[in-house]
């Protein structure tokens, strides 16, 4: 595979022009971009595959939700619907989209709606629902509409700035990108991340001349769904685990520190899993002979299995930040709002 990823370099090259070419071309104003009255908050990645983007954008709707009227944008990825649409208790994953129908079923008194067109999207928030805050979710590289605060984030130990573009890496675009972000999130570190990593990991982005947070990932310790257990109940239960998320390693390693074995069936990300995968599913679960067994799954993945499979549970996660620097994070974000409602 990366003797593979090494032939293809001069592609990357190619889509290293053009996307530079792209860009330059907003920057410059040959391109529009549309500017909206209220804080619109973008945040996304460089690269491709799972950086965090979901649970930051919950964490952004527990901070905000209660001081603003909130509203969240995604594109809807992977959803056999068209067009704007504003998420409700009818709506399937299939409708909408696995995140934005997870972000609507947690959080009440905000509205989740998803749209390609970004800016469409917007207009149609404002325009029906007077939010007083957007934010944008996986929209780094959505030049059309100009966000008034950027969050980019990148994994701790898969930096964009040790990776090449696509398709030799996996950056959407060129490192020089960051450049646009008003502050950079290292995600999913360990709980006891190493110091001089992660001086290491700042002084390798220091460049970039952005306010650098750490964050991990934090695991509820107790099952929703159909088991109402804790986390030390599952090292009684045979588990099959199915996930179908971009990177799921976060959760193995978790289950792993915990002593908690498993026999893991792994999908890609956001997968629409078929009546035969289902039925596969069931019966491998079926053949699993013990008294106390169940099917654990991501928070994620729970959204489209949920109304599939019976025996189904998963543990809720959220971003927390290391260091105790959340409540910088939290003044930086609450005081752009402020500053940039008109």
């Amino acid at each position: 595979m990366k003797f593979l990823r090494f032939l293809l370099f001069p592609f990357a090259i190619v889509y290293d022009l053009i996307t530079s070419i792209r860009n330059l071309f907003f920057d410059v104003g040959i391109f529009k971009q549309t500017e909206f009255k209220i804080p619109v908050i973008v945040v996304g990645n460089l690269s491709v595959g799972g950086t965090g983007k979901t649970p930051q954008i919950e964490y952004l709707i527990r901070l905000l939700k209660g001081k603003f009227k909130v509203a969240v944008l995604s594109r809807g990825y992977k959803r056999k619907t068209d067009g704007f649409v504003l998420v409700n208790k009818n709506h399937f994953a299939e409708d909408v989209g696995d995140e934005p129908l997870q972000y609507f079923k947690k959080f009440s008194n905000i509205n989740i709606a998803v749209d390609a067109n970004r800016v469409e999207g917007v207009t149609r928030l404002l325009k029906e629902k007077s939010p007083e805050v957007v934010l944008l979710d996986d929209a780094f590289q959505h030049r059309n509409i100009k966000g008034s605060f950027y969050v980019l984030l990148t994994k701790y130990d898969d930096l964009f700035s040790d990776d090449f573009l696509l398709p030799t890496g996996n950056l959407r675009e060129s490192k020089r990108g960051a450049k646009r972000a008003d502050i950079i999130v290292v995600t999913k570190c360990p709980i006891d991340f190493d110091m001089h990593l992660q001086e290491k990991i700042t002084l390798q982005l220091k460049k970039y001349h952005k306010e650098i947070f750490f964050t991990t990932i934090s695991y509820a310790n107790q099952l929703s769904g159909n088991h109402n257990i804790t986390i030390n109940d599952l090292k009684e239960y045979e588990i099959l685990l199915v996930t179908g998320i971009a990177n799921p390693k976060p959760l193995t390693e978790f289950l792993a520190q915990k002593g908690i074995c498993y026999d893991h069936l792994k999908f890609s990300d956001h997968h629409h899993f078929s009546e035969s995968e289902i039925k596969n599913i069931e019966q491998k679960f079926a053949k699993i002979k013990a008294d106390k067994k169940l099917i654990l799954t991501t928070e994620k993945d729970f959204t489209r299995l949920e109304n599939k499979i019976k025996d189904l549970s998963f543990l809720e996660i959220e971003t927390a930040f290391l260091e105790n620097k959340n409540q910088l994070f939290n003044t930086i974000i609450e005081s752009h709002i402020i500053e940039n409602q008109r």
